[in-house]
């Protein structure tokens, strides 16, 4: 009966596993491919953004209906304390609306936020601004989900230029991103099987506002521009009881088309993996397929010593009469094992060992929560990835309940959000909008809690990116170039009694960059709010930020803000 009892109880980890993949299949085609796959959980945390509120908080069996529109009117003070001396000032006007919505059959976390800025210093000129982030869940029937997500936030246009946090009429290497995905996900169980399939469609599209600067002679990459991605999976198991195994057979199809250089990525898989318990809390998990991933370009428009012409947004310019070259190319078999193990609900560990794109590869990810409030989550992943694809799965990973958060003084979105469940950080997708397809390798960690009233968190990662370009090709100078990326946020917020609170946050950033000629940014800040309600919906707000930079070939800056307003929630 023990025995019995024991592979019940791995039978059912061992679904929760077989599960997980049957949705999140797609990640097979790039490994784990980013903080987004399902190995790669993401660090942030977030606190919240009105006196009292909490909605990222709400159990999943809690119905809310929470839709707050909002108005927002406030005075901005910038000055650059090193670097230049300028000072300007404008008055920043928004409407807004918030929501979390929790029913039996629905889940939405979303911020969305018009602001126009009237500018008031010389040199500086008006500017509007959409911003926003969404993640929703519907359930149509029992197993049938139809999940989306969106993105609309301003950038950095290159990795390789400034990064000084403040993206005003003044900045440059700024970019507007919008990003979205959506498709039907379907887990079923049918007597002793598990059934699973899904398909997701997702659009990226940055406008250049202002492009990088370089020091000169270097050598520029590629700025991204727009792209379409594809992805269809399905699978069909057995959880380990009638038999001492469980098993799977799961296959799938993604394509990728994007504006820049007509680039293609096109990959298809077919697989079978099976769990094996050896213990009560432990099972050996191993896998074997076949997959085909072909990565294909055209050359740019040359110019006369040879050099690709770039536009006004420096993007590389197709040559339309050249072949399509590939950059990559594998077809062959495919395997990987590895180990789960979940001594309680709290603690999970999973990680693996396998063979594809001719090298070895490593993923895996850790889950603890010692209790309620605390949340502890690492992952590594390593995959192909692209900056279109990463941020359909970097959206798709995020929760369904969060309490977004904003600078206090920008209004820009953090790249890091919390929910109860998971949390979600966008920074390797966001820190450089290349349109290059990489090689993506790296691990993040995040830990978040909440005491008495404080809630805090910190999120840590590494990001490595290693270009893929053909080799024949008039760029073949970046094909194996590798960028690195380090990366850290902290936050942490306070109720101060009922109509009250303190919002503090802080990040570093630093790019090494692989690109001939081009130096490393080095980048960080801190910002802290404090919001008041004095009426009703009525709350006021004070904030003030500092922002510093460092790019090779630059001189450095150092930069202050400051923020009065009043926000009136309807």
């Amino acid at each position: 009966m023990m025995r019995t009892t024991s592979l019940r109880r791995v039978g059912a980890i061992a679904a929760l596993l077989l599960a997980g993949t049957a949705t999140g299949a797609h990640a097979q085609f790039s490994g784990d491919g980013g903080p987004g796959a399902s190995d790669a959980p993401a660090a942030g945390a977030s606190t919240a953004s009105e006196p009292g509120q909490r909605r990222g908080e709400r159990s999943r069996g809690q119905k809310t209906i929470d839709v707050t529109p909002y108005l927002e009117i406030g005075q901005v003070l910038t000055a650059e304390l090193k670097g230049g001396g300028d000072v300007l000032t404008y008055t920043t006007v928004a409407a807004g609306v918030d929501a979390a919505i929790v029913t039996r059959r629905a889940e939405l976390a979303a911020t969305l936020r018009y602001e126009h800025q009237f500018a008031e210093s010389r040199g500086y000129s008006d500017q509007d601004i959409i911003s926003g982030l969404a993640r929703g869940r519907l359930e149509l029937v029992r197993g049938l989900n139809l999940e989306g997500g969106a993105l609309a936030t301003r950038t950095r246009a290159d990795g390789q230029g400034a990064d000084n946090g403040i993206f005003n009429g003044r900045a440059s290497n700024v970019a507007n991103l919008y990003s979205v995905y959506a498709g039907p996900t379907l887990v079923q169980r049918i007597g002793d099987l598990d059934v699973g399939a899904g398909y997701r469609f997702g659009y990226t599209k940055v406008d250049v506002e202002a492009p990088a600067l370089l020091p000169g002679g270097a050598a520029r990459q590629n700025v991204f521009d727009s792209s379409t991605n594809h992805v269809a999976w399905a699978s069909i198991g057995q959880r380990p009881g009638d038999l001492p195994f469980g098993w799977q057979l799961s296959g799938g199809y993604e394509r990728e088309d994007a504006s820049q250089l007509d680039q293609r990525f096109e990959g298809k898989y077919a697989r079978a993996d099976v769990t094996v318990p050896i213990g009560p809390t432990v099972a050996l998990l191993g896998g074997i397929g076949y997959e085909d991933i072909e990565i294909g370009q055209r050359d740019p428009v040359l110019d006369t010593n040879g050099i690709p012409v770039l536009d006004a947004n420096g993007r590389y310019i197709t040559d339309k009469s050249s072949p399509r070259q590939l950059s990559f190319d594998t077809d062959g078999l495919i395997w990987d094992a590895g180990v789960m193990w979940q001594p309680s609900r709290r603690t999970s560990l999973t990680a693996r060992i396998g063979r594809r794109y001719g090298d070895t590869i490593y993923t895996g990810s850790f889950t603890y929560r010692p209790d309620h409030a605390t949340l502890v989550q690492v992952g590594v992943y390593d995959g192909l990835s692209s900056f279109g694809r990463g941020l359909s799965g970097g959206l798709a990973a995020l929760p369904t309940q969060f309490d977004p958060t904003r600078n206090p003084v920008g209004g820009d979105i953090n790249p890091c959000v919390f929910g109860q469940q998971s949390a979600g950080c966008l920074n390797p997708q966001l820190g450089s909008a290349t349109a290059f397809q990489f090689r993506s390798r790296g691990v993040q960690a995040m830990y978040s809690s909440r005491y008495g009233r404080w809630t805090y968190g910190v999120g840590i990662g590494y990001d490595q990116r290693r270009l893929l370009a053909p080799a024949l090709s008039a760029i073949a100078d970046f094909d194996g170039v590798k960028d690195e990326s380090y990366y850290l946020f902290l936050s942490a917020g306070r109720e101060l009694g009922t109509d009250a609170s303190l919002s503090l946050a802080g990040y570093v950033n630093y790019f090494d960059n692989g690109t001939p000629g081009v130096g490393d940014v080095r980048s960080g800040g801190v910002s802290a709010a404090y919001s008041r309600r004095f009426w009703r919906g009525l709350t006021g707000t004070a904030a003030a930020a500092l922002n510093a930079f460092d790019q090779d070939g630059f001189n450095s800056q150092l930069i202050g803000s400051a923020l009065v307003g009043l926000r009136y929630n309807f």
